[in-house]
């Protein structure tokens, strides 16, 4: 019991010191330094985290093969977006319609409560974008959840593109401004915390916090009841059926949690962006969290945030040199627009073939540091073939 309260002290101090460090980090780095890139990569790295983990809830642990994440990822972003444009802009944002939502989520209860009432309002968009999405799969997995395997993927993928195509019919642009792109909403740059005369900007650690709070619930589902039901259809319906465990249910249970948690994801995106069009979310982004949930691990959720952040900071980042011309100091011909993407393309298949089950396997990162810390011992303990002779 000491032990693992001990564990449990550190993780929680491990959590706050990364904060704080974000938070100085988001001061110190000036918005024209190139170390500014650290910051951007990291809020759209924690949003793959979370959708990846939601993700891997649906795959991984319950065993559902769905390709629907970037169509839910689009309806958290519009519904985000639309309830929290203020009334003055929604002239200039719907300029081609008569907006039929005439308030805002945030603007409203900042006007009641001030400041505090901005964030508050935020919040509340963001967990109404979750839910509308939630909403959409439980009506979505009335049919499709009594199909298996790759005819399930093919409906999810088939329902994202119908989606995206939905929102940008004319018919529903006084709702989601049909083809044209919804924008003026709050964004990031409205994270601001006046203290005095000095202004701290806090929308990294606003963004990366929801998402690490949103992975811990899925966490404390997955080690719960509901998650050990997850893992029995996973591994068997017909036993996990004999046990008592309604199939159906627990599978519409995991597929809207999991549409609910890409929803807030879609979300917060959407607040890292400048504006949000549904040409967005192609099946693309789909593929590249399926790519990011397979080099992570299936059935592990540290591997999934793990990977997403990889993916992230390589693609984003790392490797943009490859496509600047210069690269680590060289300047070669090679090093051309695209050139990235080839490279990125064979670390991922070197990574593949090395880890066949992904980074992590199905295990969690306090086991795979356990291990190793394991291993380092027994090789430090280990004796020298002259000590053995002796």
């Amino acid at each position: 019991m000491k032990r693992i309260s001990k564990k449990s002290k550190m993780t929680a101090a491990s959590l706050i010191a990364f904060f704080l460090l974000l938070i100085i980090l988001e001061q110190a780095i000036p918005t024209t330094s190139q170390l500014s890139m650290l910051l951007t990569v990291l809020k759209k790295g924690a949003v793959y985290a979370l959708v990846a983990v939601s993700m891997n809830l649906l795959n991984g642990f319950t065993g559902l093969f769905s390709l629907g994440q970037a169509g839910f990822m689009l309806i958290g972003a519009y519904s985000y977006a639309i309830v929290s444009i203020p009334l003055a802009e929604r002239e200039i944002v719907y300029m081609y319609y008569d907006s039929a939502i005439n308030f805002s989520f945030p603007e409203t209860l900042q006007n009641l409560m001030g400041g505090v009432g901005m964030l508050a309002g935020v919040l509340v968009a963001i967990v109404l974008a979750g839910l509308i999405a939630a909403g959409v799969a439980f009506l979505v997995g009335l049919p499709v959840l009594r199909l298996r395997s790759d005819y399930l993927a093919i409906a999810t993928l088939g329902f994202a593109e119908i989606i995206r195509a939905v929102f940008q019919w004319g018919r529903l642009g006084p709702v989601t401004n049909g083809s044209n792109p919804l924008r003026n909403y709050v964004r990031q740059n409205a994270f601001v915390l006046e203290v005095g005369n000095a202004s701290i900007g806090l929308s990294a650690f606003f963004i990366v916090l929801l998402a690490a709070i949103c992975i811990g619930v899925v966490v404390l589902l997955v080690n719960s009841s509901y998650g050990r039901a997850f893992k029995a259809i996973r591994e068997d319906e017909i036993a996990a059926e004999a046990m008592g465990i309604n199939l159906y249910r627990h599978k519409q249970l995991s597929f809207c949690i999991s549409s609910f948690f890409t929803g807030v994801g879609g979300a917060l995106l959407a607040i890292f962006m400048g504006s949000v069009t549904a040409n967005n979310f192609r099946a693309a982004m789909t593929y590249e969290l399926l790519l990011i949930v397979v080099l992570g691990g299936i059935g592990s959720i540290s591997g999934s945030a793990i990977g997403a952040m990889l993916f992230v900071f390589a693609s984003e980042w790392w490797l943009r040199g490859l496509d600047s011309g210069r690269f680590l100091g060289l300047s070669l011909p090679l090093f051309r627009n695209g050139f990235r993407l080839v490279v990125f393309s064979v670390i991922i298949m070197l990574v593949v073939l090395f880890f066949r089950k992904g980074i992590m396997g199905d295990k969690e990162l306090p086991y795979a540091l356990g291990k190793w810390k394991e291993k380092i011992s027994n090789t430090a303990r280990k004796p020298k073939a002259g000590e053995e002779n002796g």
